[in-house]
């Protein structure tokens, strides 16, 4: 960020000046929270080139940046002017990575769509109609929430489904494991699997999630080494106040339902599910 900045000033741009995020989530993060720093604020739009960032990241304006104590924990939220999606990037993208942009795409569906999930489970991503159309459903999706909630004060935490368990899994591993979408496939799978011992959600239900994530070429499983340290992680993340974690969890497919007062037992028995001690 400090090079970027250095770099504004260098070439002398002003308050009229646009920032352009040409790239994946961490590009437009960067570009977005930059442009809120400069002279206490500049335009800039958004070209996403992941499947990630074009359901996801580049919508809803949020920005920030990672630390030794967690995930854009240093941020603003600070809209685009503009957001510009082409498809026809993501005909480079490595595997690995469209996967993980396919993560970001069930969350949305499992929240708050049972028939968008249905169409998932059927989609063929090499059809070039049926990934704009899940591309188009999900922003379609996640503009709805931002519209109704851009701090994150309600409805929009529940984008944070997968992703309390998926912080902690990419902090254990340093973020270097595991690209960001597969971290929050993990994350859905435990989210799931405490929805299920809290009576939420269906096993059935569970395991479609499972499978679908599977199919689309997303890991499911992770040890957990220690229990009593994972459980720890959750209290580092934004979502946790006054010391109460707030799960995001489905309450059948297509909705979903805010807890934040689950016996730390339950919790942790759920995590020992993933093969940990503790």
């Amino acid at each position: 960020i400090e090079n970027i900045l250095n770099e504004l000033f260098e070439h002398k741009l002003d308050r009229k000046s646009l920032l352009i995020a040409f790239g994946g989530g961490v590009i437009g993060d960067m570009t977005g929270f930059t442009a809120s720093l400069y002279q206490r604020g500049i335009d800039f739009i958004q070209i996403p080139t992941t499947l990630l960032s074009q359901v996801d990241a580049s919508v809803g304006g949020k920005t920030g940046v990672n630390n030794k104590y967690g995930k854009n924990l240093i941020g603003a939220f600070y809209q685009p002017k503009a957001v510009y999606i082409d498809p026809e990037f993501l005909k480079t993208l490595p595997s690995r990575e469209f996967a993980a942009g396919i993560a970001e795409i069930v969350k949305m569906a499992v929240m708050f769509d049972k028939e968008y999930f249905t169409f998932l489970q059927e989609a063929d991503f090499s059809d070039e109609e049926v990934l704009k159309e899940a591309i188009r459903r999900s922003v379609e999706l996640k503009a709805w929430v931002v519209n109704q909630d851009e701090k994150e004060a309600g409805i929009r935490a529940v984008l944070n489904y997968g992703h309390t368990f998926g912080h902690v899994v990419e902090n254990e591993t340093n973020y270097t494991r595991y690209l960001h979408g597969e971290a929050v496939a993990i994350g859905m799978v435990m989210a799931n699997a405490l929805a299920v011992e809290l009576g939420l959600f269906t096993q059935e239900e569970a395991q479609s999630v499972k499978t679908l994530l599977e199919n689309s070429s997303l890991p499911t499983q992770y040890v957990i080494k220690d229990v009593d340290d994972f459980y720890e992680h959750f209290f580092l993340d934004k979502k946790a106040a006054n010391n109460n974690i707030k799960f995001i969890l489905p309450n059948g497919m297509g909705h979903y339902k805010v807890v934040s007062d689950v016996d730390e037992a339950v919790v942790k028995k759920v995590l020992r599910g993933f093969g940990g001690e503790g």
